[in-house]
């Protein structure tokens, strides 16, 4: 018997993905939050498929295989990085990527601001926060976060745009924990939002929420959930 955490994606994807995807886009529209379809290991035509049912907004976690999919989808697609990236993939994405979700170090942010430079083109991205208690999850700490905004160098990056903050909560059935986290991440969203902030940088995104925690991200202020099992059904095994 699944456990409650996935309850709620087990149920969706027996429905048609242009159902799971109506469904999604109507609850989150009273949240004014909106919907990333996660479509990592998903083949070409199933994200076809859900842009054909009207979404616009999808997360890849590897740089190579989002490149490959932009080549050969609609240009309309706005393409998230969610997944963690290496340094010397920014390359790939840099001249199109719509928001990468998972800066989680300076020097990653030196790369992309490199790479923004390059070809002429300022770079959406968020802040990744370590908010689990994970060993396994990326991220900057509140003190690290701090030390990072104020940091004269951040004025340096022109073709940087940081547009808020990222989280993943622990991977656990224990609601009140994952609640804890959230609103946590989103106490240190607000805090920073109220404070002087570089030139480069605004908060207007709170990313946090997944198939089997949205709800709890909506209620404690998401604005971005990254939804995949619950639309497109158990993630491929990519061999």
């Amino acid at each position: 018997m699944p456990c409650f955490r996935y309850a709620i994606g087990v149920l969706r994807y027996k429905m048609s993905l242009k159902d799971n995807i109506n469904l999604f886009q109507r609850e989150l529209q009273e949240f004014r939050c909106r919907l990333i379809a996660v479509s990592k290991t998903k083949p070409p035509e199933m994200v076809q498929e859900a842009f054909d049912s009207g979404q616009r907004i999808f997360g890849e976690n590897k740089a190579q295989e989002m490149m490959t999919k932009y080549d050969q989808l609609p240009k309309e697609i706005e393409w998230h990085m969610i997944g963690h990236l290496q340094t010397n993939k920014v390359k790939y994405i840099a001249p199109f990527v719509a928001l990468i979700h998972s800066v989680d170090s300076l020097k990653l942010l030196e790369e992309i601001n490199k790479q923004g430079k390059k070809i002429g083109r300022v770079i959406p991205c968020l802040l990744q926060v370590y908010i689990a208690q994970e060993e396994t999850k990326f991220g900057f700490d509140a003190a690290e976060l701090n030390t990072l905004l104020t940091n004269e160098v951040m004025s340096q990056f022109e073709f940087v745009k940081i547009q808020g903050l990222m989280g993943m909560a622990s991977l656990t059935d224990d609601q009140e924990k994952i609640r804890s986290e959230f609103k946590g991440l989103k106490t240190l969203f607000d805090k920073i939002k109220s404070g002087p902030l570089p030139g480069n940088t605004e908060m207007k995104e709170l990313s946090m929420g997944m198939s089997s925690d949205y709800k709890i991200a909506l209620a404690e202020g998401s604005t971005l959930v990254r939804i995949g099992t619950a639309i497109f059904g158990e993630r491929n095994v990519l061999r």
